[in-house]
């Protein structure tokens, strides 16, 4: 615990390097629509994050700083208004380099079907456990946000669901009218995408659950904004209550 506390001191008080400022200017997107305030705030949070968690790399694979700064900045953009203690859920990181072929019986894009058949994981967060991240889909999705998916942005959605003990596509919410809201919202728009009337904007696979639900609605919060508060202005307004962000403000600042 001393050597926690030291790491995270240290870290703290430390000068965010400026390499690490080059690698998330020139590999990820999201980095140039925040505002300078904001830039300041998350390398500090990415400073103590790199240093707080466990980080592995699968396979032999060797983990650089440039991929450990990356996938930190993306996942405390969740954060980035709220606090690291979200994340106390969160142990280690195991990066491999690429997809991971697994078997057995699992869920697939079509809502009630399972397969056999075997499947591959850009990533994977496991309650109690590590989150999973390949690192070929982190760093093009880092790039390419338009396309609506980030595995980064998914996969840490998840560990905030996982706060409360349960996995019900519903974070921490204290105040019981926005709960309430949320509960609301969010059965809706899950609904509708069970049953088909959603629109194409949130992928078929957020309909596997409403863990998964809560996940992918993230990535298009902070990936595709603009577009989610046009198409569903209700589900954008309680996502930017919870993580108290305006990512479609920053969208349309650029």
């Amino acid at each position: 615990m001393m050597n926690r506390r030291r790491k995270r001191r240290e870290a703290r008080e430390s000068a965010f390097p400026a390499e690490w400022r080059q690698y998330l200017a020139a590999g990820w997107a999201g980095w140039h629509s925040l505002s300078r305030d904001e830039r300041e705030r998350l390398e500090g949070l990415v400073k103590i994050f790199v240093a707080d968690k466990r980080w592995e790399a699968a396979r032999g694979f060797a983990l650089t700083d440039e991929m450990r700064v990356l996938i930190a900045a993306q996942a405390c953009l969740l954060i980035l208004e709220l606090d690291l203690d979200y994340y106390r859920g969160v142990g280690s990181i195991i990066v491999h380099p690429r997809a991971v072929v697994q078997r057995g019986q699992h869920s697939t894009e079509t809502p009630g079907v399972m397969s056999s058949d075997p499947f591959t994981l850009a990533g994977q967060a496991h309650y109690g456990g590590p989150v999973i991240i390949t690192w070929d889909a982190a760093r093009f999705e880092a790039r390419h946000p338009a396309r609506g998916y980030n595995v980064v942005l998914h996969e840490f959605a998840h560990k905030l669901d996982m706060l409360d003990g349960v996995v019900d596509g519903t974070p921490p919410l204290a105040d019981s009218e926005i709960r309430q809201r949320w509960i609301e919202v969010c059965t809706a728009e899950f609904a509708a995408l069970t049953d088909g009337t959603g629109g194409s904007l949130i992928r078929e696979y957020g309909a596997v659950s409403a863990g998964e639900f809560f996940a992918v609605a993230t990535e298009i919060f902070f990936c595709r904004p603009l577009e989610l508060r046009a198409d569903k202005p209700d589900l954008y307004g309680v996502l930017a209550e919870f993580f108290r962000q305006d990512p479609a403000q920053r969208a349309g600042a650029e």
